[in-house]
């Protein structure tokens, strides 16, 4: 028999991702800053470009978390 499903903390899970994926976007604009002028261009842009997707997974994290909150 499946376990029922347990939404109950799905709302604090979200935010914990949500926390996660903003302190890789400041750690990666760190590394940027102290070794921009250090690593390859495609490097550079393959962290931004990562950023970039990171920054969408936010909104949608927002998204879900709302839609949680609100059932």
């Amino acid at each position: 028999m499946p376990k029922p499903d347990d939404r109950s903390d799905n709302v604090e899970k979200l935010q914990d991702m949500l926390q996660d994926t903003e302190q890789n976007i400041r750690e990666s604009q760190d590394y940027l800053r102290a070794h921009g002028d250090e690593i390859s261009a495609k490097e550079k842009q393959d962290i931004e470009e990562k950023n970039q997707r990171r920054e969408e997974s936010i909104d949608g994290f927002r998204a879900e978390i709302q839609d949680e909150a609100s059932q």
